[in-house]
């Protein structure tokens, strides 16, 4: 490898001070993240950093090396993750580590580098907006952030408390299948292919049980009826996967479900929920998010390539859709599994 980067692995002790030194750093920076999607999706993961004199760490970018038979090699930060832009320690080392970045790229031979981050501008890197995100500050505490609720969200909380709807934040393995079968009857109502089992299971064993997430659920009368899967470490709050039960849409569940991961991140002094990545033409959900009080901020991806990325590739997604939503729970994990692999190593 040139001098100028070098590739070392996630546990490296530099790297764990580094992320631990950034307070932008989100549990995507950290190795738990990169290992799950490696082991779940059987790609190689890396971690390009850039050192000063002393051999310390002021640069570096968790990375997936991805190698196709006819896309050859390429490498992504990170496959199925909204946001992971390097993380620097001022603006000078982000330039030298994007100038040290493309030149790499053309040394090595590698077709594309995918970044779910803004880089700077510079001759070799192609910025695009391909979502929005929404940003949360938790500074202030539950009253503070709660003055900031729109008024559907706080009639919302109101509707639930009196119909009764309950709330718990679990870190158990045991609750990995009620949250599993409602996040399979979602994606299945929306026509969208579920995550491989495996992938969940790796979440639960390499990230929540390690304290480093939870999932916050909504209970009637005992049954399970909305739940939220988070990210939490570093003082970042992550919104991740969310899941409800169609039958008790009325109880207004899911605003039950975010107040408590707000609750439990301000309860330990968390600084910021990221609510996650949004399409631009998801109206309903971009307005969701804002109902919180959120920020919507431009989500741009950077790719280190010869040429400007094209359009995304997409499957016929309205047909894959259809056949999903008509038939059983196991069509969308077997869909799933076909196709979430392939994705990861074809779209970036």
């Amino acid at each position: 490898m040139p001098a100028a980067l070098n590739i070392c692995t996630g546990q490296d002790p530099r790297w764990l001070r580094f992320i631990g030194s950034r307070p932008e750093a989100t549990l995507f920076h950290h190795p738990a993240w990169s290992d799950l999607l490696a082991s779940s999706y059987g790609h190689h993961a890396r971690l390009l950093v850039q050192t000063d004199g002393a051999g310390e760490i002021v640069a570096g970018l968790p990375l997936m090396e991805m190698r196709g038979r006819f896309n050859g090699l390429r490498f992504e930060s990170l496959p199925f993750t909204d946001h992971c832009p390097p993380l620097v320690e001022g603006p000078d080392d982000l330039a030298r580590f994007t100038t040290n970045l493309v030149r790499q790229r053309e040394e090595l031979g590698i077709r594309r580098i995918a970044i779910h981050g803004a880089l700077p501008d510079a001759p070799g890197v192609k910025r695009v907006t391909r979502a929005v995100q929404h940003l949360l500050p938790l500074d202030g505490g539950v009253e503070r952030i709660a003055k900031g609720f729109k008024s559907s969200v706080r009639w919302g909380l109101r509707k639930a408390e009196r119909l009764g709807v309950e709330a718990r934040v679990s870190q158990a393995a045991s609750d990995l299948d009620p949250f599993y079968r409602l996040h399979v009857e979602t994606r299945r109502r929306l026509g969208v292919p579920v995550q491989p089992k495996r992938f969940i299971e790796a979440v639960f064993e390499q990230v929540v049980l390690k304290g480093l997430g939870f999932v916050s659920f909504a209970y009637k009368d005992g049954r399970p009826i909305a739940a939220a899967l988070y990210l939490a470490w570093n003082g970042n709050l992550i919104y991740k996967f969310s899941a409800s039960d169609p039958t008790y849409w009325d109880h207004q569940a899911n605003y039950v479900v975010m107040r408590t991961a707000i609750e439990w991140a301000c309860q330990r002094g968390y600084r910021l929920l990221d609510m996650g990545r949004t399409d631009l033409a998801n109206d309903g959900l971009r307005a969701y998010k804002r109902r919180w009080g959120a920020t919507e901020v431009p989500l741009v991806y950077s790719y280190v390539a010869q040429t400007p990325p094209g359009a995304m590739a997409r499957v016929p997604l309205w047909a894959l859709a259809k056949v999903i939503q008509v038939s059983p729970p196991i069509v969308c994990r077997a869909a799933g599994e076909l196709l979430y692999g392939r994705v990861a190593a074809t779209v970036a």
